[in-house]
């Protein structure tokens, strides 16, 4: 049997309108391509707990087929908490979701111009612009009630301290979980609240952020202040300051939320 094609010129228009749309690269192509998700996620912890706070998170995005990869940083400077990101970005295979909590947030700032980076997550981050300092935003709003006194040692070193740890920190945990946290606590130094933003990664990457509305530690305003600046799409949550410890699911969710949204970005600029 043979095959036999219609010439009607209308059938070759309307096939040939129908290969444009769905198979011709351009922007009126579907926004979100399977071939181009992104299953990439990188955290940055911040100040006062190790990565090690992040463990559901894990659990919960690697089941879900996420590869999921936690920094250790040092939280000694600005400059060694980048570079201890960028060592985990460059062995990454893909399009990465960069998350930062707190101080991280920072980090994130400066390593989110790696060309790996495709979206930042900010979770009670701080977002500087360059030439800002942590402490400068940290201080621009008056401290929440119960927070704790910063104050750095002979070294230069900060702990959280002990008294209002528990109800500055982490109130939505347990005493016994807190009493851990503040004896694995990471100190941070000075030097890293003092340094100034050398690069402002939130200009030109998509970014999603976490607002913990009990937060003691970061004045919930401040954040909200930094997130509009920067055009955040914005999650509130009923938390404390460790709020990606006290409710993984819905943190978890944002940064899936992320991984779509900026899949679908990248689909669109084709």
């Amino acid at each position: 049997m043979k095959l036999r094609l219609n010439p009607d010129p209308l059938n070759l228009t309307l096939a040939t309108i129908t290969f444009v749309l769905f198979f011709l690269p351009g922007k009126h192509q579907y926004p979100y391509r399977p071939e181009k998700a992104i299953k990439n996620i990188v955290i940055v912890h911040g100040a006062f707990a190790d990565g090690s706070g992040f463990e559901a998170i894990h659990q919960i995005l690697t089941k879900k087929g996420y590869t999921v990869t936690i920094v250790q940083n040092s939280c000694t400077s600005l400059e060694e908490d980048v570079a201890a990101t960028n060592i985990i970005l460059n062995k990454q295979d893909g399009p990465t979701i960069l998350v930062g909590h707190s101080w991280g947030g920072t980090v994130i700032s400066q390593a989110g111009i790696s060309p790996m980076v495709a979206g930042m997550v900010y979770i009670e981050g701080f977002l500087p612009e360059v030439g800002e300092t942590t402490v400068q935003l940290a201080s621009s709003e008056p401290p929440v009630p119960g927070s704790g006194a910063l104050q750095p040692d002979e070294s230069g070193w900060i702990y959280y301290p002990k008294a209002q740890y528990h109800s500055g920190f982490c109130g939505d945990l347990s005493k016994e979980q807190s009493d851990f946290m503040y004896d694995s606590q990471v100190p941070i130094t000075l030097k890293c609240f003092t340094t100034p933003a050398t690069v402002a990664a939130w200009k030109d990457k998509p970014t999603w952020g976490i607002v913990s509305t009990g937060d003691k530690s970061i004045n919930p305003i401040i954040l909200k202040n930094m997130y509009k600046r920067a055009g955040t799409t914005v999650t509130e949550l009923d938390a404390s300051h460790v709020v990606y410890i006290s409710q993984p699911v819905k943190v978890a969710k944002v940064i899936e939320s992320a991984a779509i949204g900026a899949a679908s970005k990248a689909g669109t600029k084709d």
